[in-house]
């Protein structure tokens, strides 16, 4: 009999593989109801996400969202401008094609769904009627309602990755604060008993489609593929 693989392991959900509370206690969107203009109060460092946060007073409260680049501390963001100016949230259908967009709503009101990742970014790419049509980081284009309301700008963090990490326990630390599992071990070099790819002579995975809703442990290999076999 076969002992739990990782991925059981990891789907029991005990502290070792959950992520800390603390790292994801800035909830990242903006309020329901925004009138006049907010201030950066200040841009802060959290090891949970790939972006500085920017901390946004209004005059009903505070709210966060993902800092965009060249935010600063004691910059003013307006709501009502219909002006696509860097850091400001305006509804879609105010802005003009090739606008870069950020944190952007999936119905009107819901205080931003999308693109939220350090660097990332939307482009408005047509205005047809109501329907604002956006192309995503993947390059595909995605439809949305004209009154769904985004932050104008690119999301900072982009170079995050263009400093050498140079250490193993550097990224031991950064992957400890997502609780991410590190250092990961490839399947086809595991024994037979501890994964279903384990073991044969080389790297040769057995062929595998899980199904969608296979538990940990099934889920293994090609998890619903659009299409398997060599590309032509």
């Amino acid at each position: 009999m076969g002992k739990r693989i990782i991925q059981q392991r990891r789907g029991r959900g005990t502290l070792t593989y959950k992520v800390r509370k603390k790292a994801f206690r800035y909830k990242l969107q903006f309020p329901r109801k925004l009138e006049g203009e907010g201030e950066v109060v200040k841009l802060i460092n959290s090891p949970g996400h790939t972006a500085p946060i920017a901390k946004i007073k209004f005059n009903e409260g505070i709210f966060y969202i993902p800092a965009c680049e060249k935010m600063f501390e004691g910059q003013k963001i307006n709501f009502d401008e219909k002006k696509p100016k860097e850091g400001n949230i305006v509804k879609m259908k105010y802005l003009p094609v090739k606008t870069k967009v950020y944190c952007i709503e999936s119905r009107p009101g819901d205080g931003g769904k999308f693109i939220k990742a350090g660097g990332n970014s939307a482009m408005i790419n047509r205005i047809v009627g109501e329907k604002i049509f956006v192309i995503m980081p993947s390059k595909k284009e995605k439809e949305f309602n004209s009154e769904c309301r985004a932050v104008v700008g690119i999301i900072a963090g982009d170079q995050r990755k263009n400093k050498p990490v140079v250490k193993a326990g550097k990224k031991y630390h950064i992957k400890k604060s997502k609780s991410k599992l590190w250092p990961r071990t490839s399947a086809v070099k595991m024994n037979a008993i501890d994964h279903p790819f384990g073991s044969g002579r080389g790297k040769n995975p057995k062929s595998k489609i899980a199904k969608r809703n296979a538990p940990p442990g099934r889920k293994v290999g090609l998890i619903r593929p659009r299409r398997t076999g060599k590309r032509k």
